[in-house]
């Protein structure tokens, strides 16, 4: 395989290409690509011609470039996420019945949760995750759910980093976080009014895998008028469901957060 000068692989310099993408803006210019990738323009327009060859990426009616239907397909087939969202999706459909409000997957990546699938409704109260988005952990519930269950190393890398505030609620301090953590550890759930913003309330429980470990957390984004604590009993229910139906698949669990990747900063509003 081909190395720049730096020693740095091709392939290593599409994967960076193609990293550039984000929710929020999945269209990009050749330029922008080179510099959020850190590549001379040129290096990045070759690239990019590459992989739209092979169609990974693709070229819209005005140059600009966006993720190809290629790499998506390579991704939904590859992907560890698909059995835990096949087993949990028929769940997330009962709960969305109920709530009748944003109802979500999330898993652990490094620092991140990361939304596997979301249901959601025409009047929802607003949310700022989305599928394939991912927000940091201490900010949502979903989050400190998988952060209350992770291992002791990964809880010190976040209870050490910079706690992004988004509202006045929001836990931004380490004494803050570690007590929420606990007390998510001892309820057995998450109940974050207004602390992504005002108007919204998350409520998550952990999702545990064939081994008992905790592969995922189920929420509900709700409005935040004091009554989020009453979806508690349905997210349970449901969360024991896709429990026993991993367990009943031996499912692999979707990451191992000892060896995750710190993943890049949020930007999924």
């Amino acid at each position: 395989m081909s190395r720049a000068a730096t020693g740095e692989s091709s392939l290593a310099r599409a994967v960076r290409v193609i990293a550039a993408f984000t929710p929020d803006e999945p269209e990009l210019r050749v330029s922008e690509i080179a510099r959020r990738s850190g590549l001379h323009v040129a290096t990045a327009s070759r690239l990019v011609a590459e992989l739209v060859t092979h169609g990974l990426l693709e070229r819209g009616p005005h140059r600009e470039v966006r993720v190809g239907v290629r790499l998506w397909e390579l991704a939904a087939r590859a992907s560890p996420t698909m059995s835990l969202r096949d087993a949990a999706l028929p769940y997330l459909e009962d709960v969305h019945a109920v709530v009748v409000q944003h109802t979500q997957l999330g898993v652990l990546d490094g620092t991140d949760v990361l939304f596997v699938e979301r249901l959601s409704a025409r009047d929802a109260i607003i949310n700022y995750s989305r599928i394939a988005g991912r927000i940091p952990l201490h900010l949502s519930s979903s989050g400190q759910v998988l952060l209350a269950h992770a291992p002791r190393e990964l809880q010190d890398r976040v209870l050490a980093g910079t706690l992004e505030r988004c509202t006045a609620r929001s836990v931004a301090t380490p004494e803050a976080l570690r007590e929420s953590l606990a007390t998510i550890r001892r309820t057995g759930y998450a109940v974050l009014p207004g602390h992504l913003h005002p108007d919204a309330a998350g409520v998550a429980v952990p999702v545990r895998g064939a081994l008992n470990e905790v592969v995922a957390a189920l929420s509900v984004i709700v409005p935040n008028d004091g009554h989020a604590q009453a979806h508690v009993p349905v997210l349970l229910a449901a969360a024991r469901g896709i429990g026993r139906t991993l367990s009943a698949g031996r499912a692999v669990p979707v990451s191992d957060p000892r060896t995750s990747a710190q993943a890049p900063s949020w930007g999924t509003r």
